[in-house]
């Protein structure tokens, strides 16, 4: 039986690869407990300059184990209601890593990405979708709430009445839907191409001015919560940071000197 989950380092990009393609991929324990680990050692690793997600075969996470819904395959589930919202909890720690750890995360989503999956797409900075791509909520054809971030990140994606359509009619959008509705940041052709094109956006973040874009993830990340002035405060502090930096040095001198900047992420 093929790893849950695989992970491969190059070029400081950690590619994250869903691996149950038989059954899209869906979100289990097995999956999700060693990409929480492998993300947090990444959030302070300087080899990985930034994270692409994606899924095997025809889907990038098609959500929940529907066949299974009392726990898949390696779950272990408390028999009681506050340690199944416990062991959720723990869960819920992926899509978080996601959102907040200081290294840009892609999510490149290669086809379905419905449920708990489009909550690990919408947690990640960027979406890349294939052409070929599907999204929808689909906690309404199970009676589920939703999780994995969805509520939150969908809201503040698409404003509050989109978000209440789709999860009140979940119907499923193609790539093109998303795009227009600003679920993704780019439609791309899929097939065997695909991920080639992802790497290269994901190649360049990973080597690009790392520090800047902690500071620029981290503060809209913030700009949600604090009102106006109290991100100009923040903005102060971190943008004079950033130009205390060797790839502030090195972006200068490339910028007189008429060259592109070869940064060194710190």
């Amino acid at each position: 039986m093929s790893d849950p989950i695989l992970f491969d380092l190059t070029n400081k990009v950690l590619t994250v690869t869903l691996n149950v393609p038989e059954k899209l991929n869906p979100v289990s324990d097995p999956m999700s407990f060693p990409a929480i680990e492998r993300l947090r050692e990444a959030a302070h690793d300087d080899a990985v300059g930034a994270i692409v997600l994606t899924g095997s075969g025809r889907a990038f996470c098609a959500g929940g184990d529907v066949g299974n819904m009392a726990g898949g395959p390696g779950d272990v589930m408390p028999d009681y209601f506050e340690g199944k919202v416990e062991h959720q909890r723990r869960r819920h720690e992926f899509p978080y890593l996601l959102h907040s750890m200081p290294k840009v995360t892609i999510a490149a989503v290669n086809g379905y990405a419905m449920g708990a999956g489009l909550g690990l797409a919408t947690s990640c900075d960027l979406r890349l979708a294939a052409d070929s791509a599907k999204f929808g909520t689909a906690f309404a054809n199970v009676g589920f709430g939703g999780d994995f971030g969805t509520t939150w990140q969908l809201t503040r994606l698409l404003g509050e009445a989109k978000a209440k359509e789709l999860f009140f009619l979940p119907d499923i959008i193609d790539a093109g839907e998303a795009l227009r509705v600003g679920l993704v940041n780019r439609v791309l052709p899929g097939g065997d191409g695909f991920m080639d094109s992802v790497r290269e956006v994901a190649e360049k973040i990973a080597n690009g001015p790392l520090m800047s874009f902690r500071w620029m993830k981290e503060n809209i990340n913030q700009s949600s919560h604090v009102d106006f002035k109290t991100m100009l405060d923040r903005e102060a502090v971190s943008h004079l940071r950033c130009g205390e930096t060797d790839d502030h040095k090195e972006g200068v001198a490339a910028f007189l000197e008429k060259r592109p900047p070869t940064f060194r992420g710190r």
